[in-house]
């Protein structure tokens, strides 16, 4: 057990500090998440109460645990949010974002896809095989939420991308959150109402999870990519129609 025997009683705290730190990157403690209690904490970090206190004291201190009245202690929004605001807002109101945006997904996705069937454990495909299995219960219901469709497409995605094992790649599509859901939700509120794109979507993401599961890295890659590319097609596909409708409705009615 690490007790406060070091020289100085702050190398025990950055030490504690760090393990928590380490839970944090690798995806086992989340944003927004409460901390597991002090004595199932020391049990798991082999730590002092006093140590866990002064390492939790370092952590809030960087702006890495927050505690609240009734919530207790918990990870704190790690993007910094009044910085990301103004540029989420800027990409947000631009329609070419959700293009760009889906370029970035393509590369980022189609690497945590081929990861994820090389690296991801048993206990990562139990995890993703829930995902896909309330995603598939959502679609195949008769009353549907887009929005609640575009939280489980979003969450069946982020389990594929968490088996990686790639701490960096899980934070940074996880940094693109509100505006990885905004394209989601884009993509489905416009695709699942079309009976051709929803069994398309639907074919896409089974070839994805069989992929993975099935550890075949570069089927899983190319899956992972093409499904984005689609989504990417079908949409500039909607938009080209949209705009038709909008000129020849404005033929009909004499503008032009």
């Amino acid at each position: 057990m690490l007790t406060e025997t070091l020289p100085e009683r702050r190398q025990v705290a950055d030490v504690v500090a760090e393990r928590i730190e380490r839970l944090i990157v690798d995806g086992v403690l989340k944003v927004g998440q409460a901390l597991p209690s002090e004595r199932r904490l020391c049990e798991k970090l082999g730590i002092s109460r006093s140590a866990l206190r002064e390492g939790l004291r370092v952590l809030r201190g960087r702006g890495i645990v927050e505690t609240a009245q009734g919530r207790g202690s918990y990870v704190a929004r790690l993007s910094g949010t009044q910085d990301a605001s103004p540029l989420m807002h800027l990409f947000s109101s631009q329609p070419r974002t959700l293009y760009d945006l889906l370029e970035v997904r393509g590369l980022l996705e189609a690497e945590s896809a081929r990861l994820a069937a090389l690296r991801g454990t048993e206990a990562d495909f139990v995890l993703l095989r829930r995902r896909y299995e309330e995603m598939l219960a959502a679609h195949s219901a008769e009353v549907s939420d887009p929005r609640e469709h575009a939280r489980l497409d979003h969450a069946f995605h982020l389990a594929i991308c968490e088996a990686s094992h790639n701490p960096v790649l899980v934070h940074t599509l996880q940094s693109l959150t509100d505006l990885m859901l905004s394209t989601v939700f884009a993509s489905v509120n416009n695709l699942y109402h079309r009976p051709v794109q929803k069994r398309q979507i639907d074919r896409q993401h089974s070839r994805l999870y069989h992929a993975v599961i099935g550890r075949l890295p570069d089927q899983a890659q190319r899956a992972a990519r093409d499904h984005i590319a689609s989504i990417r097609d079908n949409m500039k596909e909607i938009e080209q129609e949209e705009q038709r409708l909008v000129r020849a409705t404005m033929r009909l009615e004499g503008w032009g």
